[in-house]
């Protein structure tokens, strides 16, 4: 949580094609992808049933310059990343595809969540005589695959295997060099996944958004436990590989996480933002001169508010957006000052009006106390905080990262102690119920954890469909 908000681990993206532009159209795909990730990027593809990768730390464009891009072989199939890290360290090592060399051959995985019983994981593949070259739990994930594929000899069964030892959240693209491509979402579908067609071509991403830009039309969302296979020929296979559980879609994928123009188990995320703000005016009225957003995710949110109100939308705010990555400065004050680098206040829409400001989520305070104080300063007579979401009170271990509930400000301070402490006139969150309602028409349950405490699954429970944590699948036992 490097810049005060809660950030979701990355972004998948695989394709099978019958022109041999793998590469090109995933990297087009990262781009759409890359506001889930900025930490590192990286391509594998499969050519003369070889799987060749380029990945490093940086944004897509940095990782992958035309020069780099020239030198990626020519493929049918390739799989993508776009990366955050909420575990392991943010070194080439740990950015993604990982990929894993066996005596049966080689494979490439891409994975979105988290899963909890990782570190177990790990100790048992350690122990049977496998090396960890990172500290990512998608590493772990890899090279369970890549243990299961040298037992049993087929990577789709492998793939399905795996996934029975894993708890916690996953979205998983896997290449292997035999040429399939094969899809997998989580028993509880915490974190998306979807599938789009391009004429025989298929593709899979964490967002239609990026199927769009790679050329693709969505199709449908996969189901929590779903697998899909698709096979040299483009023929495609999908079947029920593990039971579903209680189903725990990650709301913050419509509160933040995903961009505005995605549309996630049939619900568009701007429309369910819009409704947010709707919610927001029905619980917090406030009579004010303007509506605005904090950019970006904090916009749609301010057009309902506003519109529910009819108030006047206006920008307050000036975004940079060529920053990209998080700049640095030694000491607090330069880290102070520098916020006008990124977000600059509109000082003739804020001078001398009653402002409310909406934004999608306050975690510290610090940064949204930091923006306040840019309309203050830019003149602004009144400076209301409404927030499209709860307020935090409790630790995400499904993939998000979200600090510690101790420092978490909704466990230390009452609603008027975080407006002081803030400096604004008042703060109102979207309750629970509203942020229910905004979200209505999504398909599958949603996991509000965060929120609420209520999570799908308890990180430490196992059903009887999953293995005890870290146990490897012994010869002969496929229960």
């Amino acid at each position: 949580m490097r810049d005060g908000k809660p950030h979701e681990e990355c972004g998948v993206f695989g394709v099978r094609m019958k022109a041999d532009e793998a590469a090109g159209v995933t990297y087009n795909a990262l781009l759409a992808l890359q506001h889930r990730g900025q930490e590192g990027a990286g391509i594998a593809v499969l050519r003369d049933n070889s799987i060749l990768y380029h990945k490093d730390v940086g944004l897509v464009s940095e990782v992958f310059s035309a020069a780099e891009l020239e030198k990626m072989p020519r493929a049918q199939a390739a799989v993508g990343h776009v990366r955050y890290s909420t575990t392991g360290a943010n070194s080439r090592d740990n950015v993604q595809p990982m990929v894993v060399e066996y005596l049966r051959g080689r494979l490439a995985a891409v994975h979105n969540g988290n899963i909890v019983n990782a570190p177990a994981i790990r100790k048992k593949l350690q122990d049977a005589g496998c090396n960890f070259a990172a500290q990512s739990d998608s590493e772990v994930i890899a090279a369970l695959i890549a243990f299961e594929a040298l037992k049993w000899g087929d990577i789709e069964q492998a793939v399905e295997l795996a996934a029975r030892q894993l708890v916690g959240s996953f979205s998983l693209v896997v290449l292997g060099s035999g040429g399939r491509l094969i899809a997998l979402r989580d028993r509880h579908g915490f974190r998306p996944l979807c599938l789009g067609r391009n004429g025989t071509d298929i593709a899979f991403a964490s967002e239609s958004c990026a199927l769009e830009c790679a050329g693709f039309t969505f199709e449908r969302d996969l189901s929590p436990g779903e697998l899909v296979t698709v096979s040299t020929d483009g023929e495609i296979r999908s079947r029920q590989a593990l039971t579903p559980g209680k189903e725990g879609m990650c709301v913050f994928e419509y509160v933040y996480f995903a961009r505005t123009d995605s549309v996630m188990e049939g619900l568009s995320v701007y429309d369910a933002r819009i409704r947010m703000g709707e919610a927001l005016y029905r619980e917090h009225p406030i009579e004010a001169d303007i509506v605005c957003g904090v950019p970006d995710s904090g916009t749609e949110a301010a057009m309902g508010y506003a519109r529910a109100g009819n108030l006047p939308f206006a920008p307050g705010f000036v975004k940079n957006r060529y920053i990209g990555r998080s700049f640095i400065f030694p000491s607090q004050q330069q880290r102070d000052a520098a916020v006008r680098l990124k977000l600059n206040p509109l000082v003739r829409n804020v001078r001398g009006k009653r402002v409310v400001m909406v934004d999608d989520s306050i975690v510290r305070g610090t940064t949204s106390r930091r923006t306040v104080a840019l309309l203050r300063a830019a003149g602004a007579k009144e400076v209301h905080l409404l927030v499209s979401s709860p307020p935090f009170r409790y630790e995400c271990h499904f993939g998000t990262d979200i600090d510690s509930a101790e420092n978490l400000i909704a466990n230390r301070m009452s609603v008027e102690e975080t407006a002081a402490f803030i400096g604004a006139d008042s703060v109102g969150y979207l309750s629970v119920r509203g942020l229910r309602e905004a979200c209505g028409g999504c398909r599958l349950g949603l996991c509000l954890g965060c929120f609420d405490g209520e999570y799908p699954v308890s990180p430490g429970h196992h059903t009887k469909f999953e293995l005890e944590a870290g146990q490897i699948h012994k010869e002969g036992d496929l229960s």
